[in-house]
């Protein structure tokens, strides 16, 4: 068999190349999930103090609130 007949190898072969760069998953990743839990967040935080407490929206975001809040979680 001469040089020209022979199969080449598996390597000279050409693989499509991978283009570097962010997936759409990747992106999903950093910014949705984020977004989601902070959402969460906030529907915790009306559920809990306004609908189950019955008290105002705007006491949620007051320091005085969680102050207390950490008052009682951590009181001696």
């Amino acid at each position: 068999m001469s040089a020209q007949n022979k199969p080449k190898p598996e390597e000279d072969k050409q693989q499509p190349v991978k283009r570097p760069g962010v997936s759409k998953w990747t992106l999903i990743q950093w910014f949705l999930i984020p977004l989601l839990l902070i959402a969460a967040l906030a529907g915790g935080l009306v559920a809990g103090y306004v609908i189950i407490g019955k008290r105002e929206l705007s006491d949620v975001l007051q320091w005085s609130t969680w102050k207390h809040v950490y008052d009682l979680v951590f009181a001696p």
